[in-house]
C-alpha cells in the first residue's frame, strides 16, 4: 500500500466559513537544516515545512493557523515563529519556555502572536507537573494561556491543580485518551467538569492517534469529540494535529478529517461558532 502524501490531502464536502482556524498544527525544519544531534535524537518528519503545509491549509478552505512548538526543538522556538511568520497575521502560536524566562521574552513572544505555553506531558516533553502552577501565572499576565496535553485517564489526579489555574486551559485532542474510554470514565467526566467552569477549552481534534477501531470514523475515539461538541460548543476548537507527526508511516486524510468535524456539529451554525468564534477568542485573531 503506498503512503498518502500528507501535502495532498483531499478536499473536504463541505465548504468551511470565512476565518476558519486550525488550532494546532506543527511546523518542522527540513532534516538537512536541523543540528546534528537534534535529528539524531527525534526522527525527520517528511514533508512537515509550513510551505507545505500552506498549501494543505488552502485545500483544507481553512483560513488561520495555530503553530504548536514541537516537542523536537525544546525550548528554542525558532523554527515555530519562523512558520508564525509565513502565516503572517493570519498566524497564532504555542510555545515553550523555560520556568526562569524572562519577563522581556515572554513580552516579545507576545508581540509576534505567542499565546499560549505548551505543556506536553507524554514522553519528550521539556516542562514537568510541577513548575506548571507558577508558569502559568506569569503568561496569564501576558494573557497567555496553558496547552496541556497529557495521558487523559489520569486528569482526576490533577483535577485540584488544573482548577486552581489564573488563566486559561486548552486541552489537547478530546483529553488525549491513551486508551479510548467510555463516557463515564472519570477522566472525561473530570473533563466535562473543567469545561463547565468556563474557562477550559479542548481540542475536538486528533482521533486518529489513540483510535482501536480506525478509520473511517474513529468511532471508538469519535464520541469523545462529538459528546464535548454537544455539551459545551462554545468551549470546543477545531485542529488538525497536521503533519500527523505520531503516524509518520499511516497519517491521516485531513481532508476527510475535517468531514467527519462537520459531521459531528451537526450545523453550519455549530461549525462557524467553532472554527470562527472560538478560535479569535482563544487565539485573539
Amino acid at each position: 500500500m503506498t503512503m498518502r502524501d500528507i501535502r495532498h490531502p483531499s478536499a473536504p464536502a463541505t465548504q468551511l466559513p470565512a476565518g476558519a482556524a486550525d488550532c494546532h498544527m506543527h511546523a518542522y525544519l527540513a532534516p538537512s537544516e536541523r543540528a546534528a544531534d537534534t535529528a539524531a535524537a527525534f526522527p525527520p518528519v517528511p514533508h512537515g515545512s509550513i510551505e507545505n503545509y500552506l498549501h494543505v491549509q488552502k485545500r483544507l478552505g481553512l483560513s488561520r493557523a495555530v503553530v504548536v512548538q514541537p516537542s523536537v526543538y525544546g525550548f528554542d522556538n525558532a523554527p515555530t515563529l519562523a512558520a508564525m511568520a509565513a502565516l503572517g497575521e493570519n498566524g497564532r502560536g504555542v510555545a515553550v519556555v523555560p520556568p526562569d524566562v524572562p519577563d522581556a521574552e515572554l513580552e516579545r513572544l507576545t508581540t509576534l502572536g505567542v499565546r499560549g505555553v505548551r505543556f506536553f506531558m507524554l514522553s519528550g516533553g521539556a516542562l514537568p507537573w510541577d513548575c506548571l502552577p507558577d508558569l502559568a501565572a506569569r503568561v496569564a499576565a501576558f494573557g497567555w494561556h496553558v496547552q496541556l496535553q497529557t495521558d487523559g485517564r489520569t486528569l482526576a489526579d490533577h483535577a485540584a491543580m488544573l482548577r486552581a489555574l489564573p488563566g486559561r486551559l486548552v486541552i489537547d485532542h478530546n483529553g488525549k485518551f491513551l486508551a479510548p474510554v467510555e463516557t463515564t470514565h472519570a477522566g472525561f467526566r473530570t473533563l466535562l467538569e473543567l469545561v463547565d467552569r468556563g474557562n477550559t477549552w479542548v481540542k475536538t481534534s486528533g482521533v486518529y492517534e489513540t483510535s482501536l477501531e480506525g478509520a473511517p470514523d474513529y468511532a471508538d475515539v469519535a464520541v469523545l469529540a462529538k459528546t464535548l461538541i454537544d455539551t459545551a460548543p462554545e468551549r470546543c476548537l477545531f485542529a488538525t494535529n497536521w503533519p500527523h507527526p505520531s503516524k509518520p508511516a499511516d497519517p491521516p486524510d485531513d481532508g476527510h478529517l475535517v468531514d467527519l468535524f462537520v459531521q459531528w456539529c451537526g450545523d453550519a451554525q455549530t461549525v462557524a461558532r467553532i472554527m470562527v468564534e472560538n478560535a479569535a477568542e482563544v487565539y485573539g485573531f
